[in-house]
């Protein structure tokens, strides 16, 4: 759990990670605040794919490398998209070298977002790991997935509800790691206010709730008590079948 002020509001934090039914965890998930920069935090998620080790250093170096950046991040040198297209790059091209020296086949989906002083969010994602954006209950906006189901979507050939049981709902269309670089969709969202919340998390957490749903717990609980509310449910929901599943939440409170 972290929190970090700044004028006028104050934001609370918190993470929460599970391995679900499977054998290993390959998910990876932190929220970091800015070490110099009063209320700038980054949250971060990255489902791991290939093996039971090489999902697993995918996500790590996607983690390690959004740590890295972070730090060294300086609103004066660079902006907050021009740092988050830089993290989805370093680390698409650093879980490639891993698999080449390593012999394996690791991927891993990220899903960021960097919250700054002025009450601006920027978010990146690349796969089917998601980011939210409530105000109180209410969805403002979320991640489309880089995925094969939510192209029959825009396409109007599934519904949301058709999507979330189709049989291929794991065939992603991009992720960190492939042959080919990765695509990405990044945004600016602007007008932060207190009582907002974000979360990213992987589709081992999404998967089992609605937005409203997940709006109506992030709304009514602090971020520690959602995390552990949201995670009980997705556990009860998978019925010994769950993925790994993780999420990060940081909601804007006024400061006491």
């Amino acid at each position: 759990m972290a929190s970090s002020s700044a004028v006028g509001f104050r934001l609370n934090a918190a993470t929460g990670t599970h391995r679900g039914d499977r054998a290993y965890q390959q998910d990876q998930v932190a929220v970091i605040a800015h070490p110099r920069i009063e209320g700038c935090v980054m949250g971060i998620v990255a489902d791991g794919m290939g093996g039971k080790s090489g999902g697993r250093k995918a996500a790590d170096q996607v983690i390690l490398t959004a740590q890295q950046l972070f730090e060294r991040y300086s609103p004066d040198d660079e902006s907050p998209a021009e740092l988050l297209g830089q993290i989805t790059s370093e680390a698409h091209l650093m879980i490639k070298l891993t698999a080449i020296s390593a012999e394996e086949e690791p991927h891993s989906t990220i899903a960021g977002f960097v919250v700054t002083s002025d009450r601006c969010v920027h978010w990146i994602h690349s796969g089917d790991s998601r980011l939210y954006w409530f105000r109180g209950a209410r969805l403002v906006k979320r991640s489309m997935d880089h995925s094969y189901v939510q192209r029959l979507v825009d396409e109007g050939q599934l519904t949301e509800a058709e999507a979330s049981s189709h049989p291929q709902s794991n065939l992603l269309t991009a992720c960190l790691g492939t042959v080919q670089d990765p695509t990405s969709t990044s945004e600016r969202l602007e007008g932060l206010e207190v009582g907002d919340t974000l979360m990213c998390c992987s589709d081992g957490l999404w998967h089992y709730f609605t937005a409203q749903e997940l709006g109506s717990v992030l709304y009514s609980l602090p971020p520690r008590e959602a995390a552990e509310l949201l995670v009980s449910k997705a556990r009860q929901r998978a019925r010994g079948g769950g993925d790994n599943l993780s999420l990060a939440i940081v909601k804007v409170e006024n400061l006491d």
